[in-house]
C-alpha cells in the first residue's frame, strides 16, 4: 500500500475558507455546508418557492389522483468516475433511489440525461450503463426515459449524470424534517464516510483500494418494510449524503426547531476509514456517504427499529447516536470521548469537492 505520508493530497491547498460573500460560485457552494444552504435559500428558493419546495426534503410528495407521489431530482459529478466500490452510474441509480426511500416512497420510475465530453471513451461509457442498468434492476426500477447531450473537449470531465424518478409513497408514512420531536432518538444505520474516503483515496493515488470501498447501495430495504409496523412512530429519514451527517442533522434541527444532542462514541466508523480521516485531518462526521441512513424516531420504537436494522446486512454495524431535545433549538452538540460538549456546526467551505 502506498505510503499516505509520502504522497500529500492535493486537495487540501484547494479547500476555499469563505468567510466573506462571494459575488461567483464556487466549489463550496456544492459541498452541502453553510455556503450550499445560503446559495439555495437566497438564489432558488427564493424564485422557486412554493409549499413544496418550503419542506426542503429529499424530495417533493405531491398528491395525485388520491395518491401521495414522491418527486426528485439529482445530479452526479463524483470524480474520478470510477473507485472503489462503484463508479458514477451505479451511484447515480443509488442516490436518486434513496432520495425517495427517505421520503417514504417505493420507486416507480427513473430517467436519466447524461452530458457527454467529445472524446470520452465509449468504452467507459458502455461500462458506466452497464453499471447503472445492473443498479436500477437489482432495486427493481425501470429506467423509462432519457435525454443526450455532448459538449466541447475539455468542458465535461467525461460524463455528467442527471436523473430523476418519481415513487409512491407508504400509506402510513409521515415523513418530514420538520417532525423531530423532543424525546426522539436518533439512529445511524452503519459506519459513516467510507464513500468520500473511498473517491478521495482513487482521486489522490492513495492506495488504499482494497482497504476502504465506496458504500454505494439501495437504502429501501431499511425503511419501506419499517412504515407498516411503526407507521406514525417514525418522524424522519435522512441519506447523510453532501455534508455527511454533520450536514442532516443541522438541517433536521434547524427545520424543526429542536436541539439534537449526539455521542462521540456511538458513531460507527471503522478503523481503517478513522485511520485515513486522522491522517489528512478530515472529521468523518462532514464526509460524504452514499448507503447510509440517519432515523429520528419515537423513543417507544427506537430499539425496535434498531434490532430490525441490525438483522439486514446493509445495517450490522446501526447505532443509537444521540436524542432530540427542547434545548438549543437549531443546534446540534456532541459529547466527546472525554466527557466535553461541542457545538456540531456546518462547514463553511468544503473537505473533499467532487465526490457525488
Amino acid at each position: 500500500m502506498t505510503d499516505i505520508a509520502d504522497s500529500p493530497p492535493s486537495f487540501a491547498a484547494n479547500c476555499p475558507v469563505p468567510l466573506t460573500d462571494h459575488p461567483t460560485v464556487q466549489m463550496a457552494h456544492g459541498g452541502g455546508g453553510r455556503m450550499s444552504q445560503r446559495l439555495i435559500a437566497d438564489v432558488f428558493a427564493s424564485a422557486f418557492d412554493n409549499p413544496w419546495l418550503r419542506e426542503m426534503h429529499d424530495g417533493a410528495v405531491l398528491e395525485f389522483g388520491g395518491e401521495r407521489l414522491a418527486f426528485t431530482t439529482d445530479g452526479h459529478v463524483v470524480k474520478p468516475l470510477f473507485f472503489p466500490g462503484g463508479d458514477i452510474g451505479a451511484l447515480a441509480v443509488h442516490g436518486t433511489v434513496n432520495d425517495l426511500a427517505v421520503c417514504g416512497a417505493l420507486p416507480i420510475a427513473l430517467s436519466t440525461s447524461f452530458i457527454l465530453e467529445e472524446g470520452y471513451s465509449l468504452e467507459e461509457l458502455r461500462r458506466v450503463v452497464a453499471s447503472m442498468s445492473k443498479a436500477a434492476s437489482s432495486i427493481p426500477v425501470p429506467i423509462v426515459t432519457g435525454d443526450t447531450k455532448v459538449v466541447d473537449r475539455g468542458k465535461g470531465d467525461g460524463v455528467f449524470i442527471s436523473t430523476a424518478a418519481v415513487g409512491r409513497v407508504h400509506p402510513k408514512a409521515q415523513i418530514s424534517p420538520r417532525h423531530a420531536k423532543p424525546g426522539d432518538v436518533v439512529l445511524l444505520s452503519g459506519e459513516i464516510a467510507a464513500h468520500g474516503i473511498a473517491v478521495l483515496s482513487a482521486r489522490e493515488n492513495l492506495g488504499l483500494e482494497g482497504v476502504i470501498a465506496s458504500d454505494s447501495a439501495s437504502i429501501l430495504d431499511l425503511i419501506w418494510p419499517l412504515f407498516d409496523r411503526f407507521e406514525s412512530n417514525l418522524h424522519v429519514f435522512r441519506d447523510p449524503t453532501r455534508g455527511g451527517v454533520a450536514a442532516v442533522l443541522n438541517e433536521i434541527a434547524m427545520a424543526a426547531q429542536v436541539g439534537i444532542e449526539i455521542d462521540e462514541v456511538a458513531i460507527p466508523v471503522s478503523e481503517p476509514v478513522r485511520g485515513a480521516c486522522e491522517l489528512l485531518g478530515l472529521d468523518p462526521l462532514y464526509v460524504a456517504n452514499e448507503g447510509k441512513c440517519v432515523a429520528i424516531v419515537d423513543a417507544t420504537c427506537a430499539d425496535a427499529v434498531l434490532e430490525y436494522w441490525r438483522s439486514r446486512p446493509l445495517g450490522k454495524m446501526a447505532s443509537r447516536l444521540g436524542v432530540v431535545t427542547e434545548s438549543h433549538p437549531g443546534v446540534v452538540t456532541m459529547r466527546s470521548t472525554i466527557g466535553a460538549t461541542r457545538v456540531v456546526d456546518l462547514l463553511s467551505g468544503e473537505q473533499l469537492p467532487r465526490i457525488c
